[in-house]
């Protein structure tokens, strides 16, 4: 620290300040006279009043520091008697929460032990100080919004994992999320908190009263009467959920709502403020006040223009205020409290920033008078009371608080040295400064203001029975135009308050991304670099604890305002070189992602692991990219992965607890915590000892010949290149233009930005959706209470007022949800905001063709990037839809057909091997041919690449997952099917649907060229139709086999005399099977449609069994549910949820397509064929065809008690869903097989038992096996060789068939 001697010369910085003393009358700056008089102007006494000229003691330099030393000794004896204990309070002067005892569950506290994180089911801790009289406060600041009990509690309560503050005798606590107060009993009070709220807890001893407030606004009396007496003192204390987090403020900032009357648990510095007030007041009368050397005068300066410029006399004079001013800067209190309202009140005169360049001044004298330690705490503090104080101000109309923070922390940051020193060692690894980007959502529009900004409310209004809006457009009413209009005007007003807000953080990030202040060091850009990879990295590699991720919320704003900043910097760089591309362009190219130049963590690649990769595509990274992998080092690397797990587990059990107990364990932010400490939290209990090691060590690389460093050691020329080095771009492949992008550091950036998105963005924009939902649903019960009331009888006056009480709840709903909505449109799903997601969009598309065209290499790249493009479509589909058109868009036919590409060519790409993002894929291109805008997308792309991608969806099902591929088959079908034009199920048409959105819900869009592909495709590849079509045989008949068991177990389930619950899991299955079988049909249909020669032409090889097998199925499916009073009329008849879409109609429908499509719509010959194989079926049954027209069996009507209510199946009641003509085909068809199956009876001779088939007994023996001459009939052995080569009877390898006549003399 400085030392204090009573002479001129200082032992802080030597600054030579001492006068000669042969020069006793000329100070060698400016003369004694005129010096005395600055000096006595700069520093006047405590009075105010300056005494006359001659009799005022001359001041000079020699004398200076006892006049000051003796100025801020003044007040000092009476302040130090408060530094006394107060009376009523117990403790340690600083109250921290007490992280050694008192607590309850395992909990994370901050380094200053003022934040905490809930890390069990409900943990409870209190502070270190306890109160017995008196009046006290402290204030909570609110992180996160869940469950919390915030309040007092004595020394006896005991707590554990359900009880918590408030639920114990002598506990008393305020329940922000529940809206409730505890106290053992729970009753309402208060009002709703919400993330960034500031709760403050008052305490009045000496009247037994306890009261919270809530951002200053008093919440009333919670408890009166509580114990008091000997041994009753209160600490407070706080009992939270996991992952729930809040931070303490005793006193040790200012408190942000004081009440009057009430003290902080922690005394303010007082004596240590009186002094930094009077340093303060001493600095700013050198700013006001200056020397006219040639004059000889004082004169009064304009302080906005202020500037050292060199001056001696008022450098020695800042000195010695510095002298005193640098040690109380690193305090906390002190720095919120006058430091930082301070540099405020410079920037209140407006203006802009740059239009205050005392700031920057400022900050020169700081950097250049102060301590360097002094100056990077003071810089720490600074910022850190920025964050805070801008996340915790309420949200008014104008943002003005917001606004007042951002202007500062851009006028400190624009200062090069503060901001190349907090972005080294504060912005990310300290404070939360993320924060600094996000901007929250009023919970309580009331107090925002937004009632006054947004004065008159609308929702649509138009709506549908099912609840989704209306595409109908209907004339609007004056009134709701004018209601429209006006809430369209009041959002315009809120978003011209909120850009000004986005504009700052813009502003913040275009100085930390600033690559040309290269003065004293590396460039802020590349300083940023580094730490931005460091904080995706935390958040990538621990999503399992939660605890140390960046909310989604955050970074939903950080990522758009990062996206403006890009482009402008992007942008820039193309107007200085033409030959770059534009950011419209932009695309991250494939090098960065085998080079080894960028860190991709152990994020998965699409070809698999990264160790894996390089050892299978080394040769090719040589050939193609240049780069070579040093095999000793690969060989280390793949031994590390092999002992990872021991050796973490090993140095988990070796690591001292006690080194817990520190802090020591992370190096990373505390993301739910205290809202700016971070660093290493405290472990409350050894039970989070494995939390506290990632399981794979985070910053490691494989190393490559090429030059690879960890992102701390990275240059400027590392990532840039020079002199033939190409930085990031090392590697460049053949198949990559060799034209410049950008600058490689905004290629990073680009790339960090993806990642962010596939993080957390996503998730998050599709959660806030739900707002509108509820607004959605709130319209729908008012429209319908409405009707009500029109509807109400007079004479009912009590159902009335009911409803119109009804109405006036949902009114007031509504106008809040309206105005919220309004908030969520500007801040999140802006058109702006959706430009930026399609712009993301884009960049992924370009990235991922330029990668595919690497070949071979295409497996290096990060899986993320197919993730973001899926799912920003998806995002700018269905969560921009409400308020914005994705089909405004630029270039947005042109998109749709570029991502259809790729879903078309990727989905069963052998380079990409992880489940996960193969399924994604098949599943983004069947919700992709569910809409008409996007199938027409697929439609357009290359013919090649068409017919690629059917071919891919016709492999057989087998070993791989096939449902999305039959579904996907089904959409293109959709639509030209028998009775297949609906969109909802007719039984269903009554219910609402759970989501009108959903893929499954749109209408039909069948494509007809994909299908003429499908068929060209079955027709001419003799291979692909059996294997395509025995593999959906296959499934058919084990979906519809575990559907018939699965409806049994239900069936019996619900005959017992005990009350039983059948599991809904087992009812989602079975519902999934009984969808699967109708889906897999329909397959069928299309594929007799399409090409019906391959079943009915016998000429192709397996045709005459595909049409047995067919035939055989489709009779067992129409037995189990024609049958009269069967087990599927039965289990239908139930209605249980979950089985809604169980029903007749869909699946005979499927399967007389198929009849119809093989008996009325073939050529003669195939029809005869198709209907001799259908006869010749055992499990043939005519009155299963009679049963689809309706017509009973005259026994089974017999049998039947009459019943008014009971009616049967007929197609003839669906005339809305099928044709007359298709119905037309139905009786033909009944009438064809009646008369065939007469025929048939009639001419077909007994048969001995001896004869038949061995295996199924149902044809005659026609085949006979080589070399064991055993036999069967062809149907049987030809499907059995499908799957086995062993025969049925002696498990000998078949070697050939041949037919088997039976002799004439046998």
């Amino acid at each position: 620290m400085t030392s204090r001697g009573a002479g001129t010369a200082f032992s802080r910085r030597n600054y030579r300040l001492s006068t000669e003393s042969e020069k006793p009358k000329l100070t060698g700056i400016v003369n004694s006279k005129l010096l005395n008089d600055y000096l006595h102007r700069i520093f006047p006494s405590a009075d105010g009043i300056q005494p006359a000229t001659a009799y005022r003691k001359p001041l000079t330099f020699q004398n200076l520091q006892e006049h000051l030393d003796k100025l801020l000794a003044e007040d000092s004896g009476a302040e130090d008697s408060r530094d006394q204990v107060l009376e009523g309070r117990l403790g340690p002067s600083t109250v921290v929460l007490d992280h050694t005892s008192g607590f309850e569950g395992l909990l994370l506290v901050d380094d200053d032990l003022l934040g905490v994180i809930g890390h069990s089911n409900f943990g409870s801790i209190r502070a270190t100080t306890c109160v017995y009289k008196g009046k006290w406060i402290y204030e909570v600041l609110i992180s996160s919004q869940g469950l919390m009990q915030i309040g007092w509690c004595t020394l006896n309560c005991r707590f554990n994992q359900e009880e918590g503050v408030g639920d114990t005798l002598d506990s008393y606590a305020y329940d922000g999320n529940r809206v409730r107060k505890w106290n053992v009993t729970t009753t309402n009070y208060g009002k709703s908190w919400a993330a960034g709220d500031i709760v403050s807890c008052l305490i009045d001893l000496d009247e037994g009263t306890i009261a919270f407030c809530l951002n200053g606004v008093s919440l009333g009396t919670a408890f009166d009467n509580i114990t008091r007496g000997a041994g009753m003192a209160y600490f407070p204390a706080i009992s939270l959920s996991f992952k729930e987090s809040v931070a303490f403020n005793f006193g040790s900032r200012p408190l942000r709502y004081p009440v009057e009357g009430y003290r902080p648990l922690q005394d303010p510095p007082s004596v240590d403020l009186v002094k930094a007030h009077k340093l303060l007041g001493y600095l700013k009368n050198v700013i006001h006040i200056g020397i006219d050397v040639l004059e000889g005068k004082l004169v009064e300066k304009d302080t906005s223009t202020w500037q050292l410029q060199g001056e001696p006399t008022v450098l020695i004079t800042l000195t010695h205020i510095f002298n005193h001013f640098a040690p109380l800067m690193c305090k906390v209190y002190l720095v919120d409290d006058v430091l930082m309202h301070f540099l405020l009140s410079i920037l209140e005169r407006g203006g802009a920033v740059e239009a205050h360049p005392l700031i920057q001044q400022l900050l020169d004298l700081m950097w250049l008078l102060m301590e360097d330690y002094e100056v990077h705490e003071c810089l720490k503090q600074l910022l850190m009371s920025l964050l805070r104080a801008y996340r915790f101000s309420p949200i008014i109309p104008d943002l003005g608080l917001q606004i007042h923070y951002l202007r500062l922390t851009i006028a400190v940051l624009k200062h090069e040295k503060s901001r190349k020193y907090l972005l080294n060692n504060v912005l990310f690894d300290v404070l939360r400064s993320v924060v600094f980007f996000y901007i929250k959502s009023p919970l309580r529009v009331e107090e925002a203001g937004l009632q006054e900004l947004i004065p008159t409310t609308w929702w649509p209004n138009r709506f549908t029975k099912e609840g989704k809006e209306s595409k109908e457009v209907k004339e609007e009413s004056a009134e709701e135009r004018l209601r429209r209009r006006a809430y369209d005007r009041g959002c315009q007003r809120l978003k011209k308050r909120i850009e000004v807000v986005e504009e700052l953080q813009v502003q913040i990030l275009k100085l930390l991304l600033n690559n040309k202040d290269r003065g004293g060091g590396e460039a802020s850009r590349y300083i940023f670099l580094n730490k931005f990879r460091r904080f995706l990295q935390e958040n990538a590699s621990n999503r399992g604890n939660l605890t140390v991720l960046c909310p989604p919320e955050y970074m939903v704003c950080f990522l758009h305002r990062l996206i403006s900043t890009l482009r402008c910097y992007w942008d820039g760089h193309k107007a200085k070189a033409p030959a770059a591309l534009s950011s419209e362009e932009a695309y991250v190219p494939p090098q960065l992602f085998y080079n080894g130049k960028v860190d991709y963590f152990d994020l998965q690649r699409l070809g698999g692991l990264l160790s894996h990769l390089k050892k299978t595509l080394k040769d090719d990274l040589a050939l193609k990219a240049n780069i070579l992998i040093d095999p000793a080092e690969l060989q280390a690397v793949t031994m590390d992965d092999l002992d990872e797990d021991e050796e973490t587990a090993t140095s988990t059990a070796q690591r001292p607890v006690a080194a817990l107990a520190i802090g020591g364990a992370l190096a990373r932010p505390s993301w739910l915590s205290s809202p700016t400490l971070g660093r290493a939290n405290r472990f409350l209990s050894t039970a989070a000892v494995s939390l506290m090691n990632p399981r794979r060590p985070l910053g490691t690389l494989e190393k490559m010949k090429a030059r690879t460093l960890s992102v701390e050691q990275r240059t400027e020329d590392d990532i840039e290149g020079s002199h033939g080095n190409e930085g990031l771009l090392l590697g460049r492949p053949p198949e990559e233009p060799e034209q410049s992008i950008t600058e490689n550091s905004l290629l990073e950036i680009l790339d960090g930005i993806v990642m962010m998105y596939n993080l957390s963005v996503h998730q998050q924009l599709g959660k806030m959706v739900g707002v509108s939902d509820d607004v959605n649903e709130y319209a729908l019960a008012l429209k319908d209470t409405e009707e009500k009331i029109s509807r109400c009888p007079k004479r009912r006056r009590d159902i009335y007022e009911e409803l119109v009480k009804s109405q006036k709840v949902f009114s007031e709903k509504l106008n809040h949800l309206s105005r919220r909505l309004a908030w969520i449109n500007v801040t999140i799903y802006s058109k702006e905001k959706m430009q930026d997601i399609y712009w993301l969009l884009r960049v992924c598309i370009r990235t991922i063709e330029h990668g595919d065209r690497t070949g071979s290499l295409f497996a290096f790249m990060p899986e993320f990037y197919l993730s973001v493009a899926m799912n920003s479509y998806s995002a700018l589909k269905n969560y921009f839809s409400p308020v914005h058109s994705m089909e405004e868009l630029p270039g947005y036919e042109e998109t749709l057909t570029h991502l259809a590409a790729i879903l078309a060519k990727h989905f069963a790409d052998s380079r990409i091997v992880g489940t996960d993002i193969r399924d994604s894929l098949m599943q983004a291109l069947a919700s992709y041919v569910c809409y008409p805008h996007s199938l027409r997308a697929v439609e357009r792309i290359p013919e090649e690449q068409r017919i690629s991608m059917m071919r891919n969806l016709l492999a057989p099902y087998e070993q791989r997952p096939w449902a999305q591929t039959n579904w996907i088959l089904v959409r293109l079908w959709r639509g030209c099917g028998f009775g297949y034009r609906y969109t909802r199920l007719p039984h269903l048409l009554k219910t609402k649907p759970e989501d009108a959105n959903l893929p499954s819900l749109q209408k039909p869009c069948p494509s007809t060229l994909l299908q003429q592909h499908m068929a060209n495709l079955l027709r001419s590849d003799c291979d692909m139709a059996p294997s395509f079509l025995n593999s959906v045989l296959n499934q058919l008949n084990w979906a519809f086999s575990e559907f018939i068991g699965m409806i049994q177990e239900i069936q019996q389930a619900a005959e017992r005399l005990e009350r039983n619950f059948v599991d809904s899991r087992q009812l989602k299955v079975c519902a999934t099977c009984f969808d699967l079988s109708v889906s897999l049909l329909r397959v069928l249909e299309m594929t007799v449609t399409l090409a019906p020669e391959i079943f009915l032409d016998w000429s192709r090889p397996s045709s005459e069994l595909l049409l047995r097998r067919l035939a055989q199925l489709l009779n067992q499916v129409l037995n189990r549910v024609t049958a009269e009073r069967n087990l599927f009329d039965r289990v239908v008849n139930l209605r249980l949820p979950g089985l809604e879409s169980v029903d007749h109609y869909p699946i005979l429908v499927a399967v007389t397509g198929i009849l119809v499509r093989l008996l009325m719509d073939t050529d003669f010959q195939g029809a005869k064929r198709a209907t001799a194989v259908l006869l010749a079926d055992p499990c043939f049954q005519l009155r299963s065809i009679q049963y689809l027209l309706g017509h009973a069996e005259p026994s089974a009507l017999a049998a039947m008690p009459p019943s008014a209510d009971k009616r049967h199946f007929s197609l003839h009641t669906y005339t809305d869903y099928i044709s007359l003509e298709e119905l037309a085909k139905v009786e033909r068809m009944l009438s064809h097989l009646s008369e065939e199956s007469k025929q048939a009876a009639a001419s077909t001779l007994p048969t001995s038992e001896e004869d038949l088939c061995p295996i199924c007994y149902a044809h005659p023996i026609s085949a006979i096996f080589r070399p064991c001459s055993h036999k069967s009939c062809k149907a049987c052995i030809n499907q059995h060789l499908m799957n086995n080569k062993d025969c049925f009877f002696c498990k000998a390898t078949i070697t050939g068939v041949d037919d088997f006549i039976k002799p004439v003399s046998s």
